[in-house]
């Protein structure tokens, strides 16, 4: 038999061998930890660690007296996120979203040439105010459950009601906003 070959299945069968040997060192370098439980540890309405009951989420202040401290230009501001399917100019086209000039006061699922979700369409004899707009804000889902808007919602309360303040002023002739 050649030489050469059996240097050649020499040179494969100690290059296989290291390869091995070096897969067990960090195999026992690096093993990994497993859970006792698969999966991810959810939080509950439980009791707390010191023993009382978790605390109820706070509630949101009256939209009445959001709306007094409101800041227009805060809210357009916050409306950043918005533009990536709404337009807000006057005459501006549908996007994803429909436009949003004029939105305040105006019926909910109602502009024109728009395919809104079914959920929404059935919403035509309601009026986008202060209050509605103030819960679809925060969770739209929630609002108007079967909606195909995919945005999560703002969490903050005053940020809401900076956006529904931002949002009267995108009108030829703006409607006054609740008082507290």
């Amino acid at each position: 038999m050649n030489i050469e070959a059996n240097k050649i299945a020499g040179a494969v069968l100690s290059t296989l061998l290291v390869v091995m040997g070096l897969q067990m060192v960090a195999g026992i370098a690096f093993a990994p930890h497993k859970p006792a439980v698969p999966g991810y540890d959810l939080p509950s309405a439980e009791a707390t660690a010191a023993g009382g009951p978790a605390p109820a989420a706070a509630e949101d202040p009256p939209i009445v007296e959001r709306i007094a401290k409101a800041d227009p230009a805060k809210g357009e501001k916050a409306t950043a996120a918005c533009k990536a399917c709404h337009t807000f100019e006057k005459g501006g086209p549908n996007k994803v979203g429909p436009h949003l000039y004029d939105v305040y006061g105006r019926n909910e699922g109602s502009v024109e040439g728009f395919g809104y979700s079914a959920a929404m369409k059935g919403r035509t004899d309601k009026n986008w105010e202060a209050d509605g707009l103030d819960h679809f804000l925060k969770n739209p889902k929630a609002y108007v459950p079967g909606t195909a808007m995919s945005f999560a919602g703002i969490s903050n309360p005053q940020t809401r009601a900076d956006v529904i303040a931002y949002l009267n002023t995108l009108s030829d002739s703006p409607k006054p906003l609740p008082k507290p």
